[in-house]
């Protein structure tokens, strides 16, 4: 899963000059360079597109208005005015910063044409941009797969554009982006039934570094997605592996498993908001016994393995003080995992039933069902609750 992919995104501005030197600025300094949401990318594209209809010149760079105020710059990758300017065409290639991102690199491209007057503005999905097919997300079925909010900024730049040329800003605006079928191949799309590429995404039109946002933004509308299909029953997983034993265990369907990762809290949260009548949550050992440890983010450079928590609840399942020793000294959760199953003690049961009601403490009273299944590296289950 990468940032925008799944759901997140960023663009190209000019380097260096004021307009984005005055964005990093006003951003918590944190070592790492932002970029631009694909959202960002397409107002600035069409933008330029829209200018060089009505004037027959692209502005390059071109300024937009962002929904905090920045007014980033970017640079023009495509410039194609057709022959009678009925249609202009400004492409922008995506710079996600210092995130990874796999539409990074990616050139979104704007094509706008005019339409009658009280037409207002239309958008088109071209190559490359995802078409909705299943209800639940906050577009209707059939739309191009452009978010609310990168579509209220290409409005409002062209609002801007007529406003200042004297048209009525009547127009069709048809996104693009090179190789996104192929590069949604890597995100979350397919499965919310995003069909034929990528989506244009961005509330705020920065991507801020490993925010992790966009993953989060994807366990939701995959919550949203199973909901609107009828799904009763979901699952959150932390990987491919859990994802498979969860299909094996209930035959659960694609659109019913959330990519979960490290977020834990996120999947319980919005279940919490949104409930469903039953959730798995499936994963490795070790990242449930952090759980179990009443972590929500499970991943490595925010909570680790508490062995001395595992070696206490091994003595609730039995283990004498020699075994909770060797637990509390194990190299990894994995290992003391072993220790306890050669020793009888069933610690991946105990973890899982200390994780599941570390779950329904986040759900605090929803009405939601929830089991745990904890699972080694091969796939097979260690532990239930």
């Amino acid at each position: 899963m990468n940032a925008e992919a799944s759901g997140v995104d960023g663009g190209t501005a000019t380097p260096g000059g004021g307009a984005e030197g005055g964005r990093r600025a006003q951003l918590k300094h944190t070592g790492l360079r932002p970029g631009w949401t694909t959202g960002a990318c397409a107002t600035a594209a069409t933008t330029a597109a829209y200018t060089a209809l009505l004037t027959g010149d692209f502005p390059d760079p071109v300024t937009i208005t962002l929904p905090k105020g920045l007014t980033p710059a970017f640079a023009l990758a495509v410039e194609e005015l057709a022959a009678g300017r009925e249609t202009a065409t400004a492409g922008v290639v995506k710079d996600a910063g210092d995130d990874p991102d796999v539409t990074h690199g990616a050139l979104v491209r704007s094509t706008v044409r005019r339409l009658p007057p009280g037409a207002g503005v239309v958008f088109r999905a071209g190559p490359g941009v995802g078409t909705v097919t299943l209800p639940g997300l906050p577009l209707e079925v059939g739309e191009a797969a452009v978010n609310p909010v990168p579509r209220r900024l290409m409005r409002e730049h062209v609002e801007r554009v007529a406003a200042e040329h004297g048209a009525a800003g009547d127009v069709e605006i048809t996104l693009s982006v090179d190789h996104g079928e192929e590069i949604a191949r890597s995100t979350w799309n397919g499965r919310l039934g995003i069909l034929g590429g990528l989506s244009i995404l961005g509330t705020t039109g920065v991507v801020v570094p490993y925010s992790c946002s966009a993953w989060i933004d994807s366990i939701r509308r995959g919550v949203d997605v199973a909901r609107a299909a009828g799904l009763t029953h979901v699952a959150g997983c932390t990987g491919s592996t859990s994802e498979r034993t969860v299909v094996t265990e209930y035959g659960l369907p694609e659109i019913a498993l959330l990519d979960m990762g490290d977020f834990a809290g996120a999947v319980l949260k919005y279940v919490r908001r949104h409930p469903v009548d039953r959730l798995t949550i499936c994963g490795g050992f070790a990242k449930l016994s952090k759980l179990a440890a009443g972590h929500l983010d499970l991943h490595s450079a925010r909570s680790q393995v508490d062995k001395p928590f595992l070696a206490d609840l091994a003595r609730r399942g039995g283990a004498d003080d020699g075994l909770a020793s060797r637990i509390a000294t194990a190299n990894t959760g994995l290992e003391a995992l072993r220790l306890c199953e050669a020793a009888g003690v069933p610690l991946g049961d105990l973890v899982a039933a200390r994780a599941r009601d570390e779950a329904l403490s986040v759900l605090r009273g929803a009405p939601v069902a929830v089991d745990v299944i904890c699972i080694d590296r091969a796939g097979a289950v260690v532990g239930r609750g």
